[in-house]
């Protein structure tokens, strides 16, 4: 019994995975369409463009979100070793220093 919950558990983790990266395709497959749309682009010019569209990385904006938090961190960790922090003091002192707007 416990084998067939564990396969199971697996097989449910695995399609969630599987759906939350078919919502993202999908949802930038809409916004190439829509844009493709507003552009008025038919046929061959269309195709292209919706290569391009749905080829493209992700905006350079998350990527400089995801590089201030984790320079953010950097400066954190390193204070916390300039003080020589432990344990829950380390721990307390992390949560300040990451939730500190700026």
């Amino acid at each position: 019994m416990k084998t067939v919950l564990a396969i199971l558990g697996l097989g449910l983790a695995l399609s969630l995975g599987s759906v939350q990266a078919q919502t993202a395709q999908q949802s930038k497959m809409a916004s190439c369409n829509k844009e493709a749309g507003d552009k008025a682009l038919k046929g061959d010019e269309r195709k292209a463009f919706m290569k391009d569209c749905l080829g493209a990385k992700p905006a350079a904006a998350s990527s400089d979100k995801k590089t201030a938090q984790q320079e953010k961190m950097k400066t954190c960790n390193k204070e916390a070793g300039d003080k020589a922090l432990k344990g829950d003091e380390r721990k307390a002192f992390m949560k300040e220093c990451l939730s500190n707007k700026g």
